[in-house]
């Protein structure tokens, strides 16, 4: 046996991502906030502090630099920035650029999304997506975002996985609580209509801010694999819960890739995995070889637009197994590039254990986060991923 090494393209973007609600705490104006303290919502606990981001991120940002990441992939509050219907604030414009410039300064390039899964509550209380005249006020909100982005900032994400925005919808509306054993609910297609054009007339509105801005999306993917015979079922099933959303990117500048887990399909649709299967905190199977799976099926719709891994990662309290989920999911994203796909990022979910929409004990993270004093310990993965960074080189056994 002897041993290869992978050595990741220049300028390739080696990172950790978070998303503003599930770290910054206190986001008392979003649509989330109000579900967390609503008892017939039946969230297991809320957010509250959170991580204390909105106060700490210079310290988040001081962790990941030093331990050799050089990109930084964060979101900013449609809530806080527009806390009232055309009332946008100069104050939270400015909190989001200083963070901005200070991840600029610690020599990490930001990735800004701008919507990651919350709203502002007036925003919510006038039908959400599907009411008249939302696309253009998302719009709005982006076009108001340009003191944040429009310097330093060379790519934007417009909204994060809107597959799982049009199936929470489609859940909603259904009056049914609680996804199924296996596979997505149906998603709305009201919802999937409007998060499109919300995403097209975005990806118009920052180019107007800056059109050296590269803009994309990001898109959950669950690595539907067909069973023997089921490959038509497995086609329908996908279209509208992910190609769909795939398909409108053609036109970006790049696509996001995320994925976890794997979905088998069968005659009769979605199938639990094994009772055997190693599980995750989520209760996902692990399946590392998912982003690979997940690359090759966006490059196949989407054509030759290029590709971002925006997450990827494992719920486990056993650090050693995400080491082992990182090293065989990044053995996959080496094996795309060597055919020739178009891959010009990795970031990891998460930089930290943080609020996972519901409950903080699904703990993604790089940095551990003391729940009392917030204090951040990096674990041994957060310092081998980092150091890939330094290099972009990674170890591989070879025949």
């Amino acid at each position: 046996m002897t041993h290869a090494v992978t050595r990741f393209p220049e300028g390739f973007l080696w990172g950790a991502a978070t998303a503003a609600h599930q770290i910054e705490g206190n986001n008392t104006n979003s649509d989330w906030w109000r579900k967390e303290h609503d008892d017939a919502a039946g969230i297991k606990e809320p957010s509250l502090d959170a991580c204390d981001s909105y106060h700490r991120w210079q310290e988040d940002m001081d962790l990941l630099a030093g331990l050799g990441f050089t990109d930084y992939r964060f979101s900013i509050e449609w809530a806080r920035i527009e806390p009232a219907p055309g009332h946008f604030s100069r104050a939270e414009l400015a909190h989001y650029r200083r963070m901005v410039e200070g991840a600029l300064e610690r020599g990490l390039r930001p990735m800004v999304t701008l919507h990651h899964f919350t709203v502002p509550r007036w925003f919510e209380d006038r039908g959400g997506w599907t009411a008249e005249g939302a696309v253009e006020l998302f719009e709005r909100y982006v076009t108001a975002t340009a003191p944040v982005i429009g310097k330093g900032v060379e790519h934007v994400c417009t909204i994060n996985e809107p597959n799982m925005i049009s199936v929470i919808a489609g859940l909603a509306k259904s009056g049914e609580h609680g996804f199924p054993p296996a596979g997505l609910p149906t998603p709305d297609e009201d919802t999937t209509r409007a998060v499109v054009a919300a995403h097209h007339a975005a990806r118009a509105a920052v180019k107007a801010i800056n059109p050296s801005i590269r803009v994309g999306w990001s898109v959950a993917n669950q690595v539907y694999q067909s069973l023997p015979g089921a490959e038509d079922v497995t086609a329908a099933y996908r279209y509208p819960r992910e190609d769909v959303f795939i398909e409108a990117a053609r036109d970006d500048d790049w696509i996001g890739v995320q994925s976890y887990t794997r979905t088998r399909i069968g005659a009769d649709g979605p199938i639990p995995a094994p009772g055997d299967a190693e599980r995750t905190l989520t209760e996902w199977e692990y399946y590392p070889a998912a982003v690979g799976h997940a690359l090759r099926h966006t490059a196949d719709i989407v054509g030759d637009v290029p590709l971002i891994v925006t997450e990827n990662g494992i719920a486990t309290a056993d650090d050693a197994r995400r080491v082992d989920y990182y090293t065989g999911a990044l053995a996959e994203v080496a094996a795309a590039l060597e055919d020739g796909l178009d891959i010009r990022g990795y970031l990891a979910w998460s930089a930290l254990d943080n609020y996972e929409w519901g409950s903080y004990a699904p703990t993604f993270g790089l940095i551990s986060v003391d729940p009392e004093t917030f204090a951040r310990t990096p674990k041994p993965s957060a310092h081998w991923l980092g150091g890939l960074g330094r290099t972009r080189e990674l170890p591989r056994a070879a025949g």
